[in-house]
């Protein structure tokens, strides 16, 4: 349901695109009650005429809803009008991580505040029973005050109760879209989600660590397979102990054996922050050492 500038979708009156993804399409929009802009997003055609899906998709976005945590957009709203179903959201001024990392290298001090603050986002998630489902650079917002949001929890699934009595054959309908094409993005996906088993939070440590790889690197770790090893490039001469613990976390987190607490990750951050702290006091004193 493709929208104009000057539309309105119940109180929200579209004020130009944002972007499009496999749910549907991203307007910037003004809530005309609160006098604020929002984010919309108007869920696909294919979506939004089956009933099951469209249930599901206005149940999971209230949940999410529900969430507040710092490192997760908000969500405002959600409901349908003319047919169409919409959720809007918190809009965040800034630019995605993937804009970040085209523009180059990301300095040591910025990847453990990136990495730190999407371990936190992710953390609070999993604690109230989400996984993501499709964690990856476009899904990461970094705003001008320099914060993290983890946004677009369109994929996301509660894993409640629930789904501990499904079998296994419901569980992988209810991770496959109808066209029979496995939810997610490949470079990202963890391999049970490839191969449509149930997913709990070890999943999304396995996109991060996917995430936390193109961070270090510049590059995806690319691969058609998901259990397929990434090359591991040369340390930083710079600062080679810290990138050596990171790179270790990367390779923790894509491993068959990752463990599901993102505090590890936020641990990990902290110490490799402390340590930081103290080459850049001995780089100011010393300008000469480390290059």
């Amino acid at each position: 349901m493709p929208l104009s500038v000057g539309d309105k979708l119940g109180p929200y009156r579209i004020l130009g695109p944002l972007g499009a993804g496999g749910m549907g399409e991203v307007y910037r929009a003004r809530d005309t009650r609160l006098d604020r802009d929002v984010a919309l997003k108007i869920l696909n055609e294919t979506a939004a005429g089956n009933a099951d899906r469209r249930a599901r998709f206005e149940r999971e976005a209230r949940a999410v809803a529900a969430l507040n945590h710092p490192n997760i957009v908000a969500i405002y709203d959600v409901g349908s009008e003319d047919g169409a179903s919409f959720i809007v959201s918190e809009l965040v001024a800034g630019e995605s991580l993937r804009a970040r990392i085209s523009r180059g290298h990301l300095a040591v001090r910025e990847l453990l505040k990136i990495a730190v603050q999407i371990a936190d986002g992710l953390a609070g998630a999993h604690s109230a029973g989400f996984v993501h489902r499709d964690l990856k650079p476009e899904n990461i917002m970094l705003t001008t005050d320099g914060r993290v949001k983890v946004l677009d929890f369109g994929l996301a699934k509660l894993t409640d109760a629930a789904d501990a009595s499904e079998d296994d054959e419901t569980r992988t309908e209810r991770a496959v879209t109808e066209e029979g094409s496995v939810v997610g993005s490949a470079p990202y996906m963890s391999p049970e989600q490839a191969e449509g088993r149930k997913l709990d939070a070890r999943s999304d440590i396995f996109s991060l660590g996917s995430v936390l790889y193109e961070m270090l690197t510049g590059k995806r770790r690319h691969s058609a397979a998901p259990t397929a090893r990434p090359p591991w490039p040369p340390f930083s001469r710079r600062s080679p102990s810290l990138h050596q613990s990171w790179f270790r976390i990367c390779r923790a987190s894509l491993s068959a054996r990752r463990c599901a607490a993102c505090e590890k990750i936020r641990g990990a951050a902290s110490r490799s922050w402390a340590t930081c702290g103290s080459c850049w006091k001995s780089q100011k004193r010393n300008p000469s050492r480390g290059r």
